[in-house]
Parts: C-alpha cells; structure tokens; sequence
C-alpha cells in the first residue's frame, strides 16, 4: 500500500496544522508496517528544520523542475493528481481539510482530516474572500473524499451541520495526538537556561497559540491583573495586529518564534495554563500543557472541554473575573491541585500517538 500525504503544512507551518501532520506521518512510521509506503508531497522543500522533524522512513515528492508560486499552487490542487498516478498511490490523505480535483476519477481513494470549520461557524474572524476559499475548498473535499477524519466530536457536528448529514456515515472521530517531546522530563539546568534566555518571571501564568482575536487573550490580561502581584501572564505565538488591542500591563510577556526545543521548557516553567478561545475544533495546547504537569482553565463554547476533561476548569470566555478566580486555586500550593493534574494526565492518555496512528492505518486498509 503506497499512502501519499498532503505535506505542504508539513514542510511550512511550526504549530498547528504543521504539527498536526508531521506527529502523524511520525508515528504511522513508528509502527513498522513493512507493507505501507509513505509519500509527502509538498510543493517545494519548506523549511530544512521542519522537514528534518520527520523520521527514516517517509520520501518527501516535489514537482518538478522550479514553478512559480501560481504554478505551484496549481499543482497541488489539480496537477499533482497525474504525480500520484506515476508513483501508484492507492490512498491520498489531505491533511489539512483540502483535497486535490480529479481523485476519484483517477481512482486514487481519499482521506481527508477536517480540523475545523471556524471560517463558517465565526466567519467575522476572517476576510470574506478568505471565508469564501476555505469554504471552497471544505466543499471540494467533500466531493473527494471517500472517508473524511474530524479531530473532535465538535467538529464532526459542524461537518453534518455546515456540509449535510448524508456524510455521517463517512466520518470517524479520530482525536489528533500531541509530539512526544511533552513526555519528556525537562533537566532543572535546561529550564534555568530556558527562563533565562526569554527573561521568564519567577512565576507565571501560560498561554500558547496565535496571537489574534478568535484566541481571545485580552481576557486572560485582564484576569492577570486581578491575580497576586507576583503572577504574570506569558503568551507565546505569532502576533497578528490584534495585538495592539491587548490591554496595557506590566506584567504581560509576548514571545514569538520560539523554537519547539524550548517550548517544552517554558510549559515545565509555568505554575498553570490558560486558553480563553472563543472557538476551536480540539485544542492541542490543552493537551501538551497536561503532559507538561499543569492544570488548566479554558472557555466554554466549542471543544475544549472535550480536549481536557473534566479535571480542568471552564468559564465563560467573557468572563475576566471568573478566570482569574479559577487560575487562583490551581497555582502552587492550591489544594487539590496535584490531584486535578494526575487525573488530567489519565484522560489525555486517550490521544496518545501510536493508538491514533493504528486508527488512521486501519481507515486506509478499510478503503483498500
């Protein structure tokens, strides 16, 4: 069985849908099925130290010659199908809720991961033209798709909803796991080195995603402010302008381009873990803060409760003041507090690698 991938994600985005497809094809190898081939198609080479993020184990495909940017992108959604002929791909997966034209007639069968559905759920978050594209393309893949994954429970109920209900039988529920470098002990000296270099307070609060208005952060500033003095607020992601609507504080720590080599650290580093999102369709971040060792708060309204259990905590993602309640009793020394971690750490168990890459494999030999 050859499975090609859909790498563009793979070979250019650090987080998310990045880190999404590269833990999978990781641990689709981890499993030593002598009768699958990988194959990650991506349009150019990316960046070196993503793709090198990759173990032995799966060829990465370009097209050929040097295309254009417009070249490029037309390859990967029609012309990249008589690729896929030439190598004998029995299966395609798309891995970031897209999908190529021309599969089924080439005979070629589809997966496709469908992460969310933001851009129709809260199109005010995004350009009209953009909602318009991505809408497109969610349309597209559906035509395609021979099995179509949802990350969440959610998520599958806004694919019946926004997409039509005559798909329910395509759909499986497969939870996206989390990079194995959260499972990891962080040496004392690795974490002094680490709090150093980003000039870390002594104690602080975590937040980790883009930073733009649908991950809601000036909340979490807000609900800073109300803490003891000496806890801060740390956000690590990539700003957009919504940045300049936070609300002033001291005690707010805005870090970008941070090397996943020392995000481990900084989660090791915090006393507990914020997500106020107003809308997500699973909610990694959750996940890697509890295999780092915190608690965590997030807003009600989408997924999250889904992605962190009952044992973390959920308020209102306009609530300032019931965030802040809720992070005061899961700092150090909170009562109770290790005992929420430890049983956070059993149900996120749920969404470890290799149980998530079994599940995808016996999709493609279902297919096949």
């Amino acid at each position: 069985m050859i499975v090609g991938f859909d790498a563009k994600r793979i070979v250019r985005n650090g987080t998310g849908l990045g880190s999404y497809g590269r833990t999978l094809v990781n641990d689709l190898i981890r499993l030593g099925n002598n009768d699958m081939q990988l194959r990650l198609y991506a349009p150019d080479e990316g960046r070196d130290d993503l793709r090198g993020q990759i173990i032995e184990g799966a060829e990465f495909c370009y097209p050929a010659g040097r295309p254009s940017s417009l070249r490029k992108a037309w390859w990967r959604s029609r012309s990249i199908v008589d690729d896929l002929v030439r190598d004998g791909v029995d299966v395609f997966h798309g891995l970031s809720g897209e999908l190529p034209v021309g599969l089924r007639r080439a005979g070629i069968r589809a997966v496709v991961t469908i992460h969310d559905l933001i851009f129709l759920r809260h199109p005010e978050y995004y350009h009209w033209f953009d909602a318009r594209i991505y809408e497109w393309k969610f349309r597209q893949a559906l035509r395609e798709a021979d099995h179509i994954i949802a990350i969440s429970q959610r998520t599958r109920q806004d694919i019946l909803e926004f997409g039509g209900a005559q798909y329910a039988d395509r759909i499986s529920v497969i939870y996206q796991s989390f990079a194995p470098r959260f499972t990891t002990v962080v040496t004392p000296e690795r974490r002094a080195e680490v709090r150093q270099r980003y000039k870390l307070p002594q104690r602080f609060v975590l937040n980790v995603g883009t930073i733009e208005r649908r991950k809601n952060l000036a909340v979490a500033v807000e609900a800073v402010d109300l803490l003891p003095q000496d806890i801060h607020l740390v956000a690590v992601g990539r700003p957009t302008p919504y940045v300049r609507e936070l609300p002033h504080s001291d005690r707010l720590h805005l870090l970008s381009g941070v090397p996943d080599a020392d995000l481990a650290a900084i989660y090791s580093l915090a006393e507990a873990f914020v997500y106020p999102s107003r809308y997500e369709g699973f909610g990694i971040p959750i996940i890697e803060a509890i295999h780092s060792g915190l608690p965590v708060v997030a807003a009600t309204g989408s997924c999250l409760e889904e992605a962190g259990g009952s044992d973390c905590m959920y308020v209102s993602p306009d609530d300032s003041q019931g965030l802040a309640a809720a992070v005061g009793l899961l700092l150090r020394g909170a009562p109770g507090r290790e005992e929420r971690i430890r049983r956070s750490r059993d149900y996120v168990r749920r969404f470890e690698g290799t149980d998530v890459a079994s599940q995808v494999l016996s999709i493609y030999q279902q297919l096949l």
